[in-house]
C-alpha cells in the first residue's frame, strides 16, 4: 500500500480509461494525484471519488496541446500538493483512420497536437518541479504502434514512435538529474477509445473477440495491466529503469 507513499503525481487524460485505472492504483499506493484531462464531469468525479476513499487528489481541467494551460496547471498542481515527484504522460488520441495519401494536414496536426506536443509541454514545465524535488519519474504512454506497424491510421504510428525516442532522448538528457524517463508500450486494452475504434470498424462483440485473438494470450488487456506498470516505472523498486520500454501486450509483439 506505500509503495508510492510521499510523492506527488500527474497523470494527463485521467478521466477515463488507462489515466483513471493509473490515478486509482497510484492514490491507493501513498500517491497525491493531480488529474488533468478535458473531459470534467468524470474527471471531477475521479476526484471526489478518491477523496471520498481518503485519498489526496484533486482535479484540473487541462488541454495538454496548449503550452500556457500546461504550464499554469503543472504550476498549480506542485504548488496545490507542495511538490512533483511523477509524471505520467498519458493524455491521447487515436485520430482518423485514413492512408497516408488521403489524410489532410488538420487531421495530421490534431493527432500530433496531442500525443507529440503534449508530451513535450508537460515533460518540458514539470522538469524545473522534478530537479527541486532532488529527481523523479517520467512515464510516457507510447503503444505497440510506436514499435511495429500495423498498415492503418498513420499520424497515431508516428506520434506513438515520437513518444518512445523522446523518452529515451530525455532519459539520457536527465539522467543526471536522477530524473527517470520510461516508455509503457501496451497492446490492446479494453478503453472507451479501443471500444470506439472497433465500433467504427463494424460489429462490436465481434471485434472485441477478433482483436483479443490478436495477442497470443488470446484476449485484450485491462486497464489495470498498464495501471500498475506505472506503478512499478514510479516507484523506488525502478530506481535502476530508466530509457526503457515496458511493453505490456499479451504477446502482440512478440512475433
Amino acid at each position: 500500500m506505500d509503495r508510492l507513499k510521499g510523492k506527488v503525481a500527474i497523470i494527463t487524460g485521467a478521466a477515463l480509461g488507462l489515466g483513471r485505472a493509473t490515478a486509482i492504483r497510484m492514490a491507493e499506493q501513498g500517491a497525491a494525484v493531480a488529474l488533468f484531462d478535458v473531459q470534467d464531469a468524470p474527471g471531477g468525479a475521479l476526484a471526489r471519488e478518491l477523496h471520498d476513499r481518503g485519498f489526496s487528489a484533486h482535479y484540473w481541467r487541462c488541454e495538454v496541446s496548449h503550452e500556457k494551460e500546461v504550464a499554469r496547471c503543472i504550476s498549480e498542481a506542485a504548488a496545490h500538493f507542495g511538490r512533483l515527484d511523477i509524471l505520467v504522460n498519458n493524455a491521447g488520441v487515436a485520430g482518423i483512420n485514413k492512408p497516408t495519401h488521403e489524410l489532410t494536414e488538420a487531421e495530421w496536426d490534431f493527432v500530433q497536437a496531442i500525443n507529440v506536443k503534449g508530451v513535450f509541454f508537460c515533460t518540458k514545465h514539470a522538469i524545473p518541479h522534478l530537479k527541486r524535488a532532488g529527481g523523479g519519474s517520467i512515464i510516457n504512454l507510447s503503444s505497440i504502434y510506436g514499435l511495429i506497424g500495423a498498415g492503418d491510421v498513420p499520424p497515431y504510428h508516428a506520434s506513438k514512435g515520437a513518444v518512445r525516442l523522446m523518452s529515451k532522448n530525455d532519459a539520457l538528457i536527465y539522467a543526471h538529474d536522477k530524473i527517470r524517463v520510461n516508455s509503457v508500450h501496451p497492446g490492446f486494452i479494453w478503453t472507451p477509445m479501443v471500444e470506439h475504434h472497433l465500433e467504427g470498424l463494424g460489429d462490436l462483440e465481434e471485434g472485441k473477440k477478433a482483436t483479443g485473438a490478436l495477442h497470443p494470450l488470446g484476449h485484450m488487456g485491462e486497464p489495470d495491466d498498464i495501471a500498475w506498470g506505472c506503478v512499478y516505472l514510479a516507484s523506488d523498486e525502478a530506481k535502476f529503469v530508466t530509457g526503457s520500454e515496458l511493453v505490456i501486450d499479451g504477446g502482440y509483439t512478440a512475433r
